[in-house]
């Protein structure tokens, strides 16, 4: 089943426990702390893969999650990584924030990676905690979580010319004559259901040596209204946004040709003003079906309307005017290449990584306060100490006294008492709560 949109959860494995563990060995009375650490989460992984046409995958199943990474065991031996999950996805998927509909990678290109997500970090065993004057530490850190969040998959398929038309005026059969793929074709309105991606072979369509191709999409029929959701058209109308051009198929049988071709135009415009400064060709369909001389006329009276586009008669049942077609819309799109700017080769870049966490405004920390009746409640917020506190294990005396220390280091305890911090009021960092001491 085709699925072009999809709001899927992603969670990243969380990091494993660092292990407290102490050397034991004969004839060694001071063998000292040898816990291994953690290993790191696995992250989530989204990457284009050409071969994948839509996103149905996703439409069934909402959340993933990537595997946890293992503990760390004595004897200085860390825990396996978590295996990173790599989801394909078309070419073409945007990945976009929920609710300003953002868009935080574009996956235009074949192999492109995204990493969505990014596993917890392992925590460090009680080996790293061991100094000269603290010899046998007897806490060790905990995974990091790994960071989630939700994002909405969207499918713009990448064309080189989108067939356009209403329904029933020849599109599916047009693109079944001149490409590869065979869409359902039927004597009824709304046949296509879905848009349908075809490579169009230039030297097999005009029988010459041009040894060249393109991709073309045919997009299901639209109707006067599509922009606001009336027939199958509104659903399709963003594969449109990535063409380089646009065939436009009219019935020559329609009363009025010209009003047909503005009724696009209009939903076209409505939907989105760019999609009409694409170039276009008009193909007037079912020729077939009309004596030679009268289609000319109705040509010739189209023409009028549209002054510099061009116009073609073209039947897609028997073939005829389709080379002539075909090869105007080489030309086009050769002359769409000479004017895109050149592109450099660039060295690959390291995969975009997005992390959830709190953005703060240039500091390292930020702190609030929530006051009752009863007592009052210090939030602290910063990526360095929420981290500490999310990989501290609170059952442990040890580790706790650990937190003190950093929070004394940092400036932090400082800052809490210059905003009224008392002895005995609670610091609540990343939904873990401390008792204040000076």
């Amino acid at each position: 089943m085709f699925c072009d949109s999809a709001k899927v959860k992603f969670i990243a494995g969380n990091g494993g426990n660092g292990c407290v563990s102490f050397r034991r060995e004969k004839y060694v009375p001071y063998g000292g702390p040898d816990g291994g650490d953690g290993g790191r989460g696995g992250s989530i992984i989204i990457r284009a893969n050409e071969n994948i046409t839509t996103l149905s995958d996703f439409r069934t199943r909402k959340m993933y999650k990537a595997a946890d990474g293992r503990n760390g065991q004595g004897q200085n031996k860390a825990g396996v990584s978590g295996e990173d999950l790599i989801l394909e996805v078309p070419v073409g998927t945007l990945i976009l924030k929920p609710k300003t509909l953002d868009v935080y990678e574009d996956l235009d290109e074949n192999y492109k990676d995204y990493v969505v997500v990014k596993g917890g970090q392992g925590g460090r065993g009680n080996a790293h905690f061991a100094t000269s004057v603290f010899q046998a530490p007897k806490f060790a850190e905990i995974g990091e979580p790994g960071e989630e969040t939700e994002v909405i998959l969207e499918l713009k398929l990448i064309a080189d010319i989108g067939i356009i038309g209403l329904p029933s005026a020849g599109k599916s059969t047009l693109l079944s004559r001149i490409s590869n793929a065979k869409p359902k074709i039927a004597p009824y309105p709304f046949t296509t259901l879905i848009p349908n991606l075809g490579i169009t072979d230039i030297g097999k369509v005009t029988k010459s040596n041009i040894h060249d191709s393109f991709v073309v999409a045919d997009i299901p029929g639209l109707i006067e209204g599509a922009h606001k959701g009336k027939g199958l058209g509104h659903e399709f109308l963003k594969h449109i946004v990535r063409t380089k051009a646009l065939i436009h198929i009219i019935d020559i049988n329609e009363n009025e040709l010209y009003k047909t071709y503005k009724t696009i135009l209009t939903e076209l415009k409505k939907y989105d003003p760019d999609i009409t400064k694409k170039p276009q060709i008009v193909a007037l369909n079912k020729i077939d079906t009309l004596d030679p001389e009268l289609a000319e006329l109705f040509k010739k009276d189209l023409k009028k309307h549209l002054k510099s586009i061009k116009t073609f008669l073209i039947s897609a049942v028997t073939g005829a005017g389709i080379p002539e077609l075909i090869m105007q819309t080489f030309k086009i799109l050769n002359q769409i290449k000479e004017k895109e700017p050149s592109i450099k080769t660039k060295k690959s870049a390291p995969l975009k990584i997005f992390k959830p966490h709190l953005k703060l405004s240039g500091k390292r920390y930020e702190i609030s306060m929530l006051k009752s009746k009863k007592e009052k409640i210090f939030v602290v917020k910063g990526r360095g100490v929420e981290k500490i506190a999310q990989m501290t294990n609170f059952s442990n005396d040890e580790a706790v006294e650990r937190i003190y220390t950093y929070l004394e280091k940092s400036g932090i305890q400082k800052a809490l008492v210059k905003k009224g911090a008392c002895e005995g009021d609670q610091i609540c960092i990343s939904n873990k709560i401390l008792i204040f001491r000076k």
